[in-house]
């Protein structure tokens, strides 16, 4: 990933702390297989956002920022 000039801010609903990992995702129902969506987490809700990923089958993996 190039780097960012302003901190990424968190993509959990309501969160507005510094990201600290990309989850990274893709939806194969609607997206092509090499097409990669990013939500942004920080250390509180990573884990909660890569769940709520993998239970559906989205979830690619989780890099550290």
């Amino acid at each position: 990933m190039p780097p960012m000039s302003e901190p990424a801010i968190c993509s959990a609903k309501g969160c507005r702390a510094t990201a600290a990992y990309a989850v990274v995702w893709n939806n194969p129902k609607i997206h092509s297989p090499e097409r990669e969506k990013i939500w942004m987490a920080c250390e509180e809700h990573r884990q909660w956002l890569a769940d709520f990923l993998e239970v559906r089958g989205f979830l690619r993996r989780v890099d550290s920022l």
